[in-house]
């Protein structure tokens, strides 16, 4: 609902006069942007005529806030994944450990942070990166001194020639490149690792790791350190938990944890105990190195997934302990299946058979679930994909 009113308001808006707003918005942004030394020729290639996009409809809608923990690891830490990543793996195995080695960060942590956030460079984001930061810094919301700051290290990027303006284009809120960095990160902490003398981003897969790993350094990364591991509880557990109440491994083993095989906790260095669906699910102990990936996209679901993905890439088997529902998410390429059948039915998702469950796909979903008795919730889950796989 929250979302359906800022999109309605800022359309209202626009109907109103606000194109005058936005104009007088964009002479003002010019104005403090050559204040800090930046071209008139960039502005003018960057803001004359420029029009708002959609992007304020995404504030506070991100899937890691809003989607269910076990619906959004199955997409992003699936086998297909795993498999694309363990052949990107092998193909920048060179730049990764470089990074490594310049900055102490795991080399496969570095390469999950690049596939959870582009798929290993398949999705960069279609929206120009100027057009949308622009929109959320004109556009009245409750992050527009935010986004003001970022356009004007976007502006800096474009005129310093790090990106051609034409390139530009990443998500909804500005992050672009292969690991996604927000303009002013990339400004601060982007480094050149292929030697061309430029920071790229965009172009260099191997900028992007290091720049990856200098984030993460910068962040907190203790080399060395796992960023956590799945352990086991005694039944009814009823200590602490939370990943910010760190304590020493021998700490938890007195309270009855175990490593998920069963074995016994050792080692040292501190760990909170995290518990992202409650002492029924999954249990992970976890560590400053958590928290590092925490500081990339700040959402515990976000940096569990960069965690498994990474130990994946390794070679290690993914979370064992089931999730508690019993209506399991579903992987991406169980996603498209669910898009075909719909669509075998008469039911439009949007045309693409992508395993984005965008608007179009959740209405469908939801239509067909009122259709045929099912709990209406435009969700799609185990459930579902058994409905439609018997011929419902």
């Amino acid at each position: 609902m929250k979302t359906w009113i800022l999109a309605l308001s800022a359309v209202l808006v626009m109907h109103t006069g606000a194109h005058a707003d936005f104009d007088s918005c964009k002479e003002q942004i010019k104005a403090q942007a050559a204040a800090q030394g930046i071209s008139a020729a960039t502005l003018a290639r960057a803001l004359d005529g420029l029009q708002p996009n959609d992007a304020l409809s995404f504030i506070g809608v991100q899937p890691e806030f809003s989607t269910p923990i076990w619906d959004y690891l199955s997409g992003l830490v699936d086998d297909e994944r795993v498999i694309d990543g363990k052949q990107r793996f092998a193909e920048y195995r060179q730049a990764a450990m470089a990074a490594q080695n310049r900055f102490g960060v795991d080399a496969a942590a570095v390469v999950a942070v690049w596939g959870v956030e582009s798929d290993f460079g398949n999705s960069f984001g279609s929206r120009p990166v100027i057009q949308s930061l622009t929109t959320l810094a004109c556009i009245p919301n409750r992050r527009s001194d935010y986004f003001r700051h970022e356009l004007m290290s976007a502006l800096k990027i474009v005129d310093r020639g790090d990106v051609k303006l034409e390139d530009f284009k990443g998500s909804w809120a500005g992050a672009f490149g292969n690991t996604q960095f927000m303009p002013s990160t990339f400004l601060s902490l982007a480094v050149d690792m292929d030697g061309d003398g430029r920071r790229d981003v965009v172009g260099s897969v191997p900028d992007a790791l290091g720049s990856t790993a200098n984030f993460l350094r910068k962040a907190g990364w203790v080399s060395g350190l796992p960023w956590g591991f799945e352990v086991k509880l005694q039944a009814n557990y009823r200590g602490p938990s939370g990943r910010g109440g760190k304590q020493d491994l021998s700490v938890w083993a007195g309270r009855g944890l175990t490593r998920i095989d069963g074995s016994p906790l050792s080692g040292s260095g501190a760990y909170g105990l995290l518990l992202p669906a409650g002492p029924q699910g999954p249990a992970f102990l976890v560590s400053r190195n958590f928290d590092a990936f925490y500081s990339y996209n700040a959402a515990e679901s976000y940096a569990l997934a960069i965690g498994v993905l990474s130990d994946r890439l390794k070679g290690g088997p993914g979370i064992v302990t089931p999730w508690p529902t019993d209506d399991p998410g579903l992987t991406r390429a169980e996603r498209r299946e669910v898009q075909a059948r719909l669509e075998q039915r008469g039911y439009d998702v949007g045309g693409k058979h992508d395993g984005v469950m965008g608007t179009k796909t959740r209405e469908a979903i939801a239509a067909y679930e009122q259709k045929n008795g099912l709990k209406r919730d435009g969700r799609a889950g185990k459930k579902l994909l058994a409905a439609l796989r018997g011929g419902t």
